[in-house]
């Protein structure tokens, strides 16, 4: 029971969290910027400022679908984003170069992260096929299910440390991000602040995320032990 109430906490915690963070993108998207920088510009600027002339910004359709892909080295802005002059713009737009900038310095957490991607890919599409496999064959031959839980455990917890070292990249990102909005006086005073608060909120998406993983993985955890106490 402990368990589910736990779980529930985190649905809760993370429809707050989501809501939050919609909320506070929606109020800052209405707040030009004084610069009168878009989106597209800051991020074209702050690359440049960083010495990075391979990575192109190309608009994308979506809501929050802003992500950097260093495949391709592109930093894809959805197109509010991408046109738009205003704080929540040029804090998305710089938080996405901040992982360009993280790939070209070689940021010690993007790269164990990008390393975990094949693994993680694998560990997500059939982890928890294989976990409930192994629950179901618990009931009919322990040691089966015993072994057959412990891959799935496996898979699950690299997604987990994938959650987990996601962290430090977008935190730093926001970091890079706002420090360089201010230094550069791309925002200024109140503006900076609300950079700064639309940022806090999308990283506490990935907290709650990591959370959830972590909580889930115990969960696994405590039903293999209860197996092999049976």
């Amino acid at each position: 029971m402990g368990y589910f109430i736990i779980f529930i906490v985190l649905m809760v915690a993370s429809w707050i969290v989501q809501k939050t963070l919609t909320s506070r993108i929606e109020k800052y998207s209405k707040t030009p910027i004084s610069s009168g920088l878009s989106g597209k510009e800051v991020a074209e600027k702050m690359l440049r400022d960083n010495g990075i002339y391979d990575v192109q910004v190309t608009c994308t359709s979506g809501f929050l679908t802003d992500h950097y892909d260093p495949t391709k080295k592109v930093v894809n802005l959805s197109q509010g984003v991408f046109e738009g002059r205003n704080i929540a713009s040029a804090a998305v737009a710089a938080h996405e170069c901040g992982h360009a900038v993280q790939h070209a310095t070689a940021y010690r957490w993007l790269t164990m992260r990008s390393k975990l991607v094949p693994a993680v890919q694998f560990g997500s599409r059939f982890s928890q096929w294989i976990l409930l496999a192994g629950i179901v064959l618990l009931s009919i031959s322990n040691l089966i299910g015993q072994w057959v839980l412990l891959v799935g455990i496996v898979l699950f917890a690299l997604t987990t440390l994938f959650s987990v070292i996601t962290l430090p990249v977008e935190y730093n990102a926001s970091e890079r991000a706002v420090e360089w909005l201010e230094s550069n006086a791309i925002t200024t005073g109140d503006e900076t602040v609300m950079a700064k608060d639309a940022l806090k909120w999308a990283a506490r998406t990935y907290l709650i995320a990591a959370i959830s993983s972590l909580a889930t993985l115990l969960y696994y955890v405590m039903i293999f032990l209860g197996g092999r106490r049976d």
